[in-house]
């Protein structure tokens, strides 16, 4: 689901950026050899890691699973990576949880194998200085089949008229996808600049071409009467709507 957010939002900066999402039918990260050769042909400068077995009952049930797929497909990605950028998706179920309101540097303590598993991943990515983890919590949004997202699955239950047993003291920090794209891509251009495009501004003055004028902006109060919306400036839109292709 996140990395269908990414790859529907903006890369950092306009082309010659080529964003490659990769799904699970093209590529099977646990085929070592098939990884290598994708990467080969082609050369990515910043890979964001997005696969994991990311169900805690899943990890439990098949931890030698949990292991290969958390664990041993992030180093292998790390080192085909390693001259390259790398972005990988931790949780917050690194911590037990007994003291909340973690920051970064606050020490870990998995109580579940996913947990663990992700702490093992982290390590092994954080010895590359040009690699980054972005450890999140429970995202929202519209998964490939309707039904992974903790939203969907609420939804579904309430449809189906279940009963929903939320914990009432469990304490967790939702995002929607779209958001957590929105921010790795910021990250991503602050961690590594030169994957953005270059803008210099300069001065009409120094252009030397067909004639510009300098100033044709446009005053729209006569149809802002007449529309039912505020007309939005530039930034704002962009703003409040980062998935347009702009």
């Amino acid at each position: 689901m996140i990395g269908r957010c990414l790859a529907a939002s903006n890369a950092p900066g306009p082309a010659p950026f080529e964003i490659i999402p990769l799904t699970r039918p093209a590529l099977d990260l646990t085929d070592f050899a098939a990884v290598e050769k994708r990467f080969a042909a082609e050369r990515p400068a910043l890979v964001i890691h997005c696969a994991a077995l990311s169900k805690s009952p899943d990890c439990q049930a098949r931890p030698d699973l949990a292991q290969k797929i958390n664990v041993d497909v992030t180093a292998h990605l790390a080192a085909l990576a390693a001259d390259a950028g790398f972005i990988f998706f931790s949780t917050d179920l690194v911590f037990d949880g007994r003291e909340g309101n973690y920051v970064e540097t606050d020490a870990v303590n998995p109580i579940s194998i996913y947990g663990a598993t992700k702490v093992q991943a982290e390590q092994i990515v954080l010895r590359n200085p040009r690699h980054t983890v972005i450890r999140t919590s429970l995202n929202s949004g519209a998964s490939p089949g309707g039904l992974s997202a903790y939203n969907e699955q609420l939804q579904a239950a309430w449809r189906k008229g279940q009963t929903v047993n939320p914990f009432f003291d469990e304490f967790r920090s939702p995002i929607p996808a779209s958001v957590t794209a929105r921010a790795v891509w910021e990250l991503a251009a602050r961690r590594h600049p030169e994957l953005a495009a270059r803008i210099k501004p300069e001065s009409l003055r120094e252009y030397r071409g067909p004639a510009r004028p300098p100033d044709t902006s446009l005053h729209c109060a006569k149809v802002q009467k007449l529309l039912s919306f505020p007309l939005p400036g530039l930034t704002s839109y962009l703003r409040d709507h980062p998935e347009e292709p702009f």
